[in-house]
């Protein structure tokens, strides 16, 4: 299933939220829609779901336009931060309308997910803190069996320990369910070994659209004692350098050199997408990766 943005525009009076944007999510895969805070990016999924009107520009579900459709939007699933449950409702009881609203969903898996996550059945949801209110929010998301999913700031106000049984459960849910999975987050490291496929946008406009491992093929991390470090950097471009002690790492664009031609004392890695993130959100001209 495939959604197309073509050329929508989003202001908010003098604001311009989105930029003549052209994406195209689909293929049952994983995609993050990377950027920082105030980027565009849930206003670009609350256009898509109809929650909000462009400007300009339309929005295509297998071709066919969803503005006013119905059908289509009943193929996408959007777990956002507004809860759209009266907060006098327990949580029990909201689970049990998710079920007589969405088709596909399955009330045992959110059940089952209900008690990995321990989440409090019978307390309103106006009562639940906010990691538990995201929780409530994913449980609703997973079990829907939408084959698009669309998730805001997914772990929002998550524990470590919840955080990181969501990104387990996510792709245990991937692997039984496969469907298009599109992740909106700025918190990068947590999520560049889930996504596939790298948008990154930046105020409001997409400035890259490629998979993840094309973006970071030509690129490396090398870390180790500083002098020596510092002597081996000479004259390659520097993506970016961070310090411990007498230790330091520094992020190169530019072909991964041979491991024979590196110093004794030096390490090589693969660059990671977090430390590419923050480069190109600082100065996206002088990234040519």
């Amino acid at each position: 299933m495939t959604i197309e943005l073509q050329n929508i525009s989003k202001r908010f009076g003098h604001v311009k939220a989105l930029d003549k944007v052209n994406l195209r999510f689909g293929g049952q895969k994983i995609y993050g829609l990377l950027g920082n805070n105030g980027a565009g990016k849930s206003t670009m999924f609350n256009i898509i779901t109809s929650r909000l009107t462009a400007s300009s520009g339309e929005i295509m579900l297998e071709g066919h336009p969803m503005f006013d459709n119905d059908a289509a939007l009943n193929q996408i699933y959007m777990a956002g931060e507004k809860n759209y449950y009266p907060e006098t409702m327990r949580v029990n009881e909201a689970l049990r309308w998710a079920a007589k609203f969405y088709t596909n969903f399955d009330s045992m898996i959110a059940a089952k997910l209900a008690e990995r996550f321990k989440l409090p059945l019978n307390k309103k949801i106006a009562a639940l803190s906010t990691g538990y209110n995201t929780i409530f929010k994913v449980v609703v998301a997973l079990s829907t069996n939408a084959p698009v999913l669309l998730l805001d700031e997914p772990v929002l106000g998550m524990d470590a320990g919840h955080r990181d049984m969501f990104y387990r459960i996510l792709m245990e849910r991937y692997n039984e369910n496969p469907c298009t999975i599109v992740i909106s987050t700025h918190i990068i490291a947590e999520v560049a070994g889930l996504i596939e496929h790298c948008i990154i946008i930046k105020d409001g406009r997409i400035i890259k659209d490629a998979p993840c491992e094309e973006l970071l093929h030509n690129g490396y991390t090398v870390s180790g004692p500083a002098a020596l470090l510092d002597n081996y950097i000479q004259g390659k471009n520097i993506l970016s350098v961070s310090s411990l002690g007498g230790l330091k790492t520094v992020c190169i664009s530019g072909p991964i050199p041979n491991l024979n031609d590196l110093p004794v004392g030096l390490e090589l890695s693969k660059l990671n997408l977090q430390d590419y993130f923050i480069q190109l959100m600082n100065d996206e001209t002088e990234v040519r990766l």
